[in-house]
């Protein structure tokens, strides 16, 4: 028995050793063209936690995380689906006060709504929706700057068909492919992404996780549609000139590809459990972070969670490159509901600056 664990984590270990030398991104240049670099990426809302248990303490529990919020970060903990999963969940992204209206606002809503099916006894299928909205944008003109003619509503939305399963007891893993459309007045973009992901447990209990995954792989994505394109008038002569329709081509951007390795430990007392994890992520395009997570729960019932991401030159006015800064919170309740079913309502916090922070609240039903 102690030899086949062996061999599993020797397998194991291979696997993330070829992929972190496979995936991690090499950065090279100056910060200068690393700046540069991280412009020319797109589909930034892939970056997006819409979950409310995960994101509660930064995303770090990639090593851990199961049932249908693994479709974020790793998905392979899909796999632990034990019959069927329902999730509704809004976030209100990067609040801002208001003081024309004395109230609180947000940039943008988001809003995701999944289900999970466990097939046969070692595969789960699952569906998530995630749409992102930005309410109503007056349209304007060079010639009427202040808009009055009418607004229009962009629109972000992904939609990801899961398969997860589970090869023994300690190893499981799964993949996403991933539909990715993005609508603003008369011009759209639309791509495919794929991600996958592994997990590994060992223990007296399984309290000990190891977790790999990679996201948002896929070919690069344009805009195009009618609002790139305009009426001008091509010279001919004095006589000869005419009309035409001159289309522009859309410059095409890369997806913000990444890759999480991390790992988790459950400290397990009676009725209550604390989980310590943490999670290295390498952003193609992005400063690398490295976030931190702890959860205490009691008999599984009622869940507080804390996190912190850290990345580079975070903080400081001068240097950070993102308006996150770092600190994250929340709680779970879970009810029984008999026959095993059991109701929860997930909420989390992320601070911002100079916004007023993000909150997220979801609920789901576990049959």
């Amino acid at each position: 028995m102690k030899i086949l664990n062996m061999k599993k984590i020797t397998h194991c270990l291979k696997i993330a050793v070829v992929c972190a030398v496979l995936l991690l991104p090499v950065k090279y240049g100056s910060a200068q063209e690393q700046a540069i670099r991280s412009g020319s990426a797109g589909a930034s809302e892939l970056l997006i936690n819409p979950f409310g248990r995960s994101s509660g303490w930064g995303s770090a529990n990639i090593a851990g995380v199961t049932g249908l919020e693994s479709q974020y970060s790793n998905i392979a903990g899909l796999a632990s689906t034990e019959k069927t999963e329902l999730i509704f969940a809004q976030t209100s992204w990067l609040q801002y006060g208001s003081e024309l209206f004395n109230a609180n606002e947000s940039v943008s809503s988001i809003s995701i709504f999944g289900f999970s099916q466990k097939i046969g006894e070692s595969g789960v299928m699952g569906l998530g929706v995630m749409s992102m909205s930005f309410g109503d944008i007056e349209v304007t003109t060079v010639d009427m700057p202040d808009g009055g003619i009418g607004t229009f509503s962009p629109k972000f939305s992904n939609i990801g068909a899961s398969y997860a399963h589970i090869f023994s007891n300690s190893i499981q893993g799964g993949f996403t492919l991933r539909m990715i459309s993005e609508q603003i007045s008369d011009v759209s973009a639309n791509g495919v992404a794929f991600d996958a992901g592994i997990q590994y447990r060992t223990g007296e209990q399984d309290e000990l996780k190891f977790g790999i995954s990679f996201k948002n792989w896929g070919p690069r994505m344009s805009f195009a549609g009618d609002g790139l394109s305009f009426r001008g008038i091509i010279p001919g002569g004095s006589d000869d000139d005419y009309k035409m329709t001159v289309e522009q081509r859309g410059s095409y951007f890369d997806l913000p590809a990444l890759f999480n390795i991390g790992m988790s430990y459950d400290i397990l007392m009676s009725d209550n459990r604390i989980t310590c994890a943490g999670t290295f992520t390498s952003n193609s395009f992005q400063k690398d972070q490295y976030r931190f997570g702890t959860e205490y729960s009691y008999k599984e019932y009622f869940m507080v969670r804390a996190g912190y991401v850290y990345e580079e030159g975070i903080g400081d006015i001068e240097t950070t490159s993102t308006a996150l800064t770092g600190p994250t919170a929340g709680f779970t309740i879970e009810l029984p509901m008999g026959n095993g079913s059991t109701f929860g309502v997930d909420y989390s916090y992320t601070d911002t600056d100079p916004f007023k922070g993000s909150h997220a609240i979801g609920c789901r039903i576990d049959l």
